[in-house]
């Protein structure tokens, strides 16, 4: 999922950059690009994966 937010993002910037404007102050195409940036290192980082790998009671080998 934030994989896909990232690629909106990453398009959304690259329409701006293409058009030459802006969403406001704050919001630029490269304000959008670090935006995707970051949703990607946290796709990779496995976060939103709903997945846990943790295991906190150990099985003793007998």
């Amino acid at each position: 999922m934030l994989a896909i937010a990232a690629a909106v993002a990453f398009a959304l910037a690259l329409l701006l950059d293409l058009t030459t404007t802006t969403l406001g102050d704050s919001i630029t195409a490269g304000t959008l690009t670090t935006i995707g940036l970051l949703l990607v290192a946290l796709h990779l980082a496995g976060v939103g994966t709903g997945a846990r790998s943790f295991n906190f009671r150990r099985r003793s080998r007998r």
